[in-house]
């Protein structure tokens, strides 16, 4: 009688098992058999290797004393047209079986960010042709994903109506930013920045790094102009971050509201290219803020801000908005001096 447990001393004596084989031994369907050994690498018992009619499976135990036997590498491109991302992250899986063998913080940190970055670019770019690249490799995790539409910094520019590619970003990096509201949340691009070791996006003549282990952020100009958006994502194997504890530090868990309602702001990004933080700057920082419970600015790298700047954020919007908390993170002496100015002028009001 076949059972679940003989087809497991068969793969521990054999190494490999072939379904056919399997059925043909027992006298049994390949139906059948094929429904109990399928159910064995459901449950990571065994773990397929190839696909469709060269398929074989094979135990853990002999896995890891052959590694080379098993694909760590995957990459195609696809039409973007009718594309769905489950169906994409489900060929990934059969192609690379040792992404659910990675650790559970880790598996879900990239079902969420390779599905949000791929269902961007099936959305928003217009782009015909998809290209979709994932690597295991020295403990690290890799992934891309290349359209050739739009551009995701242009395309945020049009629907937003703003001056340059860097305001776009900065609205990215807010979060709550989408080119299409009514379907779109526009959470992706700001946690998947956040759950990964490094995430870049560039796009034609800009280029975004997200660099969680210094931590600090980087926009940059790339050697040559590249049509479309490109997304790199990494994270370590060993990594210790979990995709929850990125949600909760964003949401106002404590109020009783699990949304996400509250954001971080690098002010480094509106110093770029010798731009005075002035009230003007302010607004432009604040702009559509308003959304959020709890909003965190980052000073990191800000040598000096100016009064009107800190006048705009803490008193003059805060006036306006007392129920949002503002909280100032990594401030130097002269930064915090204008900051505590301002809430001064505010409490005396």
């Amino acid at each position: 009688m076949l059972t679940k447990e003989g087809i497991l001393k068969i793969a521990k004596k054999e190494g490999k098992i072939l379904t056919k084989d399997i059925a043909r031994h027992f006298g049994v369907s390949r139906q059948y058999a094929s429904s109990l050994i399928s159910g064995l690498a459901d449950e990571r018992h065994l773990i397929k290797i190839g696909k469709t009619r060269g398929s074989f499976y094979v135990s853990p135990a002999y896995a890891q004393k052959n590694k080379d036997i098993i694909p760590n590498y995957f990459s195609q491109s696809f039409s973007g047209k009718n594309l769905e991302e489950h169906k994409v992250l489900e060929q990934i899986e059969n192609s690379v079986p040792n992404l659910k063998r990675l650790p559970e913080n880790i598996y879900s940190i990239f079902t969420y960010a390779f599905s949000e970055m791929l269902n961007n670019a099936i959305e928003h770019s217009r782009s015909e042709k998809i290209f979709v690249e994932v690597n295991i490799q020295d403990s690290m995790l890799l992934f891309q994903v290349r359209d050739y539409g739009i551009g995701v910094f242009k395309n945020v520019m049009k629907q937003r109506k703003l001056k340059s590619e860097l305001e776009a970003i900065q609205d990215l990096l807010k979060g709550k930013t989408t080119t299409t509201p009514k379907s779109h949340s526009g959470e992706g691009i700001f946690f998947t920045s956040k759950v990964g070791d490094v995430f870049s996006l560039e796009s034609f003549d800009r280029s975004l790094i997200v660099d969680n282990t210094l931590p600090d952020i980087f926009v940059e100009k790339p050697q040559k102009l590249l049509n479309g958006t490109l997304v790199k994502f990494r994270i370590s194997v060993n990594s210790k971050r979990h995709l929850n504890d990125i949600f909760q530090k964003f949401t106002s868990v404590d109020r009783g509201d699990y949304g996400f309602d509250k954001t971080e702001i690098y002010i480094k990004l509106y110093t770029l290219g010798g731009v005075h933080v002035s009230r003007s700057q302010a607004r432009r920082v604040l702009l559509n803020l308003d959304k959020f419970k709890t909003i965190i600015f980052d000073y990191d790298k800000v040598p000096v801000v100016g009064q009107a700047f800190a006048d705009e954020i803490y008193r003059v919007f805060q006036e306006k908005h007392p129920e949002i908390m503002i909280e100032s993170t990594n401030m130097n002496e002269e930064v915090k001096f204008m900051v505590e100015r301002a809430k001064a002028l505010g409490r005396a009001r």
